[in-house]
């Protein structure tokens, strides 16, 4: 547990000798930030999640008291209340250290659009930081703090986790409330998390995700979509191989080397959604959120940011019109995907532009760094970003694992997985990464059900159970006193005491109110009954005797997946 006194010293020792103040726009004075951890540590944790732990905000967040300037001077205003987020954040009892530098209102992915000038690469000071979320994602990867806030909307919370060797997580967009955030494209912002791994970014998000009945963007989620899943989900990869620089292509092709069956598809229809974000209607979202400024104070906006802001009044309604057309039917084929997979593995970012580069062409790199990542808040994805190892040129590289939306859960085993079996340290620290957590236990509002066919993972049916909020507890059999019968496309499970034998299958929680609608869709001779498992009674399917009078027995084989590999020869 965080010693809350002990990690603001570390917060405030790593800061000064980091030494670099475009990390910050408002950073908190060291005795306020010691006050607080004082009266932390006097309170104890009474059971707050975040007890203690030091934190970043982008500055385009509200905190109360202090001013909130999107990167333009000119622009700030000293926030009367604190976004929620925030709010939720101190009541599950962080300890802010400041406010972060970022691309200027938020639009930019390279983390040099500021006055306040670049917060350094920690791995190469000669490249860019990435944006828009820079100062948090760098506050971060230095070590002085081990969670930040940022936003996402064309993958400000996923680009500068890369480039500083950390996590970041894209939440579903209205699933952590976007109140007191200087918008940019209002309908597809998210508040998104840094973090130095995957359970922390979790935690974060349990502790100040949910609806806000002020916020006209705010939604509830179906089911509880922050439990931490636990088995291995069915990847698709892209076909043909990703667009992107020679070193970062090497460890993207390393990882999906140690994922098993990926699924190869062309994503071409997605890149092309993503140019809506900067060549498309949604520039028009962009100047609406700031026009009066605009108007009123050209001059305080810098030239590249004004231009695309700028950009933006000349798009009509005819172009918004089929913008939502091809939004539209990228969803649908985002549907289609997930409806077979449970994910989709992409590079986080092509490669780390240079600054010389960014100096020579502002745009050009901006947009290169968008190509994975500009389409997914428009297509209503959650992802994670996660480290992946250094490439060949002593950069850190890293992939970046997608999901429908409220699928955050549900990816995150796989993704911790795929950052301890390619990264061995945080940031550009020596720190090594805390051990894993397990999966989350059955929750109060979870009933367990034993699967023995094609609602196990990887299988035809399994979408029916992971869409309704299911995650895999384990693998697991029957007590020897079950015979199996091959029903052509579905196994029938027989409770036979005296004879048969042990079943394989897999226990998945389901929330209790997806139970019914399981069952609706299972036809007969199949229902739901209690299965005796080796360590317990759990519900499960079984099939009614009548129903299985023609069909052959597989018993012996031991469990569905045999017969299906014995079929594939």
């Amino acid at each position: 547990m965080t010693d809350p006194i002990a990690a603001a010293e570390a917060a405030i020792a790593a800061d000064r000798a980091c030494a670099d103040p475009a990390i910050w726009i408002t950073r908190l004075a060291d005795a306020t930030i010691r006050a607080r951890a004082a009266a932390l540590a006097a309170e104890g944790p009474q059971g707050r999640p975040l007890w203690g732990v030091p934190v970043a905000v982008k500055d385009n967040i509200d905190i109360a008291g202090l001013p909130t300037t999107a990167a333009c001077p000119d622009f700030a205003t000293v926030a009367g209340a604190h976004a929620p987020a925030v709010a939720r954040l101190l009541a599950a009892g962080a300890n802010i250290i400041g406010k972060t530098n970022l691309d200027q209102f938020a639009t930019g992915l390279v983390g040099v659009r500021s006055p306040y000038g670049v917060p350094r690469n920690r791995f190469d000071p000669d490249r860019v930081p990435g944006g828009s979320s820079s100062g948090s994602a760098v506050a971060v990867a230095a070590g002085i703090v081990p969670l930040a806030l940022g936003t996402d909307t064309a993958g400000s919370g996923r680009v500068p986790a890369m480039f500083g060797n950390i996590v970041g997580l894209k939440p579903t967009v209205g699933a952590i409330p976007s109140l007191g955030v200087v918008p940019a494209c209002r309908s597809v912002d998210t508040i998104s998390i840094f973090a130095t791994h995957v359970d922390l970014a979790l935690a974060a998000a349990r502790a100040i995700a949910g609806p806000e009945a002020a916020d006209r963007y705010s939604r509830r989620p179906p089911f509880d979509h922050l439990r931490r899943g636990g088995e291995g989900l069915r990847v698709a990869v892209i076909y043909p191989r990703p667009i992107c620089t020679g070193p970062v292509a090497e460890v993207y092709d390393r990882v999906v080397a140690g994922l098993d069956d990926a699924e190869r598809i062309d994503i071409a229809p997605f890149l092309a959604i993503a140019r809506l974000l900067y060549d498309g209607p949604w520039v028009a979202e962009r100047t609406a959120a700031l026009a009066g400024f605009l108007d009123a104070h050209p001059d305080s906006i810098l030239p590249t940011t004004r231009a695309i802001l700028e950009g933006g009044r000349a798009r009509g309604a005819v172009e918004a019109f089929d913008g939502f057309h091809a939004l539209a039917e990228a969803r649908r084929l985002a549907d289609q995907l997930f409806a077979r997979c449970d994910a989709l593995l992409l590079p986080t970012a092509p490669g780390t532009p240079s600054l010389a580069e960014l100096a020579a062409d502002p745009i050009g790199p901006n947009s290169w760094l968008g190509s994975y990542t500009n389409f997914v808040n428009l297509c209503d994805l959650a992802g994670w970003a996660v480290p992946a190892g250094m490439d060949g040129q002593g950069l850190p590289a890293g992939v970046c694992l997608l999901g429908p939306a409220w699928s955050e859960g549900r990816l995150a085993g796989l993704a911790d997985r795929i950052h301890r079996a390619h990264a061995g340290r945080i940031g550009a620290t020596d720190q090594p990464l805390p051990p894993a957590a397990p999966p989350a236990p059955l929750g109060p509002d979870e009933i367990a059900l034993f699967c023995i066919g094609a609602h196990m993972e990887g299988l035809p049916l399994n979408r029916a159970i992971t869409g309704r909020g299911g995650r895999k507890l384990r693998v697991a059999a029957t007590v020897a006193e079950y015979r199996l019968f091959d029903l052509g496309n579905r196994p029938g499970l027989l409770h036979a005491p005296g004879q048969g034998g042990a079943i394989e299958g897999e226990v998945w929680a389901l929330p209790a109110a997806a139970i019914g609608p399981v069952l609706a869709e299972v036809p007969p001779p199949l229902g739901f009954g209690t299965v005796r498992l080796e360590d317990g009674p759990c519900l499960g399917f079984l099939a009614e005797p009548s129903g299985l009078a023609e069909a052959a027995e597989i018993t012996a084989l031991g469990g569905w997946r045999a017969l299906l590999k014995r079929r594939a020869g």
